[in-house]
C-alpha cells in the first residue's frame, strides 16, 4: 500500500489520558452495553449487505466503509472478546484482535461523521438488528475515551455549564422578551404554576425565533396556561447525540423535574427529532417508572388541536411534498400526524419516492450538521434528497424538524437550490382561521 496516498482519517480527542487509558475506557463502556438485546444483535448479523443499500452515506459515495454494520466493528470485537459465549476461548486463542487506539480514532469518522442514527438500516435488516441503537451505544464508549469530534465536545461542555448549547438559562427571560417584542406575541417565562411546559431547540432561540413565536401564538389562541422556564427549556439534548449519558440524563431531568415543580402535566417538545428520541422514548429509564408528565412533539400537539377543533386553519390548496424526520417518524412512529395536519391545510400531498418509515435522512441528524468536518459528506447526501423533492414537482416542501430544516437550508444554499424547507408549525400558525 502506498501510504503517501492513503487518506488520514479525521479524528479529534479530548483530555490528556494515555492511549491505553482511552482504549480501556471505551472497552469498559462497550462491555457494559452488552445486555441480552445487544448480544442477540451482535450474534445475528449474517453479512448480507442489505444495510449498505439502505444507508444514504453509502449510496451517495459508493464507499464500502460506510456500510452500517461495519461502523460497529470495534464494538463487535469487544463483544466477541469480552461478552460472547466463547469469549475466554476467543481471547486465549487470539481469534479476535482487541480494538486499538488507532481503530477507535479511525472509527470516530464512521460513528460520528457518517451516521445520523437514522435507523433506515435497522428497518431493512432481515435479522432485525437495530444498528442505529448499537451505534448510539458505541458512541457511549467513544465519549468515555475522549474521542468525540471537537465541535460536538464544545457543545457538550456548553450544555453542561448552561443547560443548553445555545444560552445560559439566566438569559432566557431576556431572549424571550426580545422574541416577544419582535413578533408581537406574549411569551410567559418562569411562571410558578402552569399546565404546559414548552421547550425549545437552540435555533429557535437564535435564527429561527419565528417558530418559537408561532408556538406561543397557537398556545395563546387556545387560552392555554403555559410557560417556558429557565430550569428546563432546551430539549435538543446534545448528550443523546454525543454518547454522554450523564449529560443526557441531566438535560432530560431538567425538563421533567421543572414540569413537576410548576405542576405542568404536559411537556411540549419543539420541532426537533433527537429531542423526541431523548425525552419521549428514553426519559423513563432515568426514573424507573412511568413518567409523571406527558411528553409530546409539537406535531402531535398541532394534530390534536385540529382534530379537537380547538383551532381551525385556512386551506392553502397547493401541492406539497414532505420530508419525514427520522427520529420523529421512523424511530418515533409519528408518521400519520403530520399528514393529517397537511390535509387540514388543504395541501395536495405528493409523496417522495422514499417516504414515511423508509424516507431518507436529511443527512444532518445525530450531530452531523454541527460537525463541521462532515460538511462535504453531508452535501453529497443532500443531493439525494434534492433529486427526490424535484422529482415530485410539488410547489412546496415541508418538514416537522427544525434540525432537518437547518440541514436542508444549508444544502440548498450550497447547491444554489431555490426550494426552501418550510416548518409545519409555522404553516399552521400563519394560516389560523378566525
Amino acid at each position: 500500500m502506498n501510504t503517501a496516498t492513503t487518506p488520514v482519517p479525521a479524528f479529534d480527542q479530548q483530555g490528556e489520558q494515555s492511549d491505553e487509558v482511552r482504549v480501556d475506557a471505551a472497552m469498559r463502556s462497550f462491555v457494559s452495553e452488552f445486555g441480552v438485546t445487544a448480544a442477540l444483535h451482535m450474534e445475528s448479523c449474517v453479512r448480507c449487505g442489505l444495510c449498505a443499500q439502505a444507508c444514504h452515506f453509502h449510496i451517495a459515495t459508493g464507499d464500502a466503509k460506510y456500510t452500517p454494520i461495519y461502523k460497529l466493528e470495534p464494538f463487535r470485537r469487544a463483544y466477541l472478546r469480552e461478552a460472547s459465549p466463547f469469549a475466554p476461548l476467543v481471547r486465549a486463542l487470539g481469534l479476535v484482535r482487541k480494538p486499538s487506539i488507532t481503530d477507535l480514532q479511525h472509527w470516530q469518522e464512521l460513528l460520528y461523521d457518517s451516521c445520523n442514527m437514522c435507523g433506515r438500516c435497522t428497518v431493512v435488516c432481515p435479522m432485525g438488528i437495530d444498528i442505529a441503537e448499537l451505534v448510539k451505544e458505541a458512541r457511549h464508549g467513544m465519549f468515555k475515551a475522549g474521542l468525540v469530534p471537537d465541535r460536538l465536545a464544545l457543545m457538550d461542555r456548553a450544555a453542561r455549564q448552561w443547560g443548553s448549547t445555545a444560552t445560559p438559562g439566566e438569559d432566557l427571560p431576556d431572549i424571550l422578551a426580545e422574541v416577544s417584542a419582535e413578533h408581537g406575541v406574549a411569551i410567559p417565562c418562569d411562571l410558578a404554576a402552569a399546565d404546559i411546559l414548552v421547550t425549545a431547540a437552540p435555533a429557535e432561540l437564535g435564527e429561527h425565533t419565528k417558530a418559537l413565536a408561532d408556538a406561543a401564538k397557537i398556545l395563546n389562541r387556545i387560552g392555554a396556561k403555559w410557560t417556558m422556564h429557565q430550569g428546563g427549556f432546551d430539549a435538543s439534548n446534545i448528550g443523546f447525540n454525543n454518547g454522554d449519558l450523564e449529560l443526557q440524563e441531566k438535560l432530560t431531568r431538567a425538563l421533567i423535574d421543572t414540569a413537576v415543580k410548576i405542576g405542568a402535566k404536559t411537556v411540549i417538545l419543539p420541532e426537533c427529532g433527537h429531542a423526541y428520541g431523548a425525552a419521549r422514548w428514553e426519559a423513563a429509564k432515568w426514573y424507573g417508572e412511568a413518567l409523571p408528565v406527558r411528553i409530546i412533539h409539537m406535531t402531535e400537539f398541532l394534530d390534536e388541536l385540529i382534530a379537537s377543533q380547538q383551532i381551525r386553519v385556512n386551506r392553502i390548496g397547493e401541492t406539497v411534498t414532505f420530508h419525514d424526520p427520522c427520529q420523529i417518524v421512523r424511530r418515533g412512529g409519528l408518521e400519520a400526524a403530520a399528514r393529517r395536519v397537511l390535509a387540514a391545510l388543504g395541501f395536495e400531498l405528493i409523496e417522495l419516492k422514499d417516504h414515511g418509515v423508509t424516507g431518507y435522512c436529511c443527512g444532518g441528524g445525530g450531530g452531523v450538521v454541527s460537525n463541521q468536518r462532515a460538511t462535504p459528506l453531508r452535501y453529497q447526501v443532500f443531493e439525494m434528497k434534492k433529486q427526490q423533492v424535484e422529482a415530485t414537482g410539488a410547489k412546496r416542501f415541508v418538514t416537522s424538524c427544525g434540525q432537518c430544516r437547518i440541514t436542508l437550508e444549508m444544502g440548498a444554499k450550497h447547491a444554489n437550490w431555490d426550494k426552501p424547507a418550510e416548518s409545519l408549525l409555522e404553516l399552521v400558525a400563519d394560516n389560523l382561521a378566525d
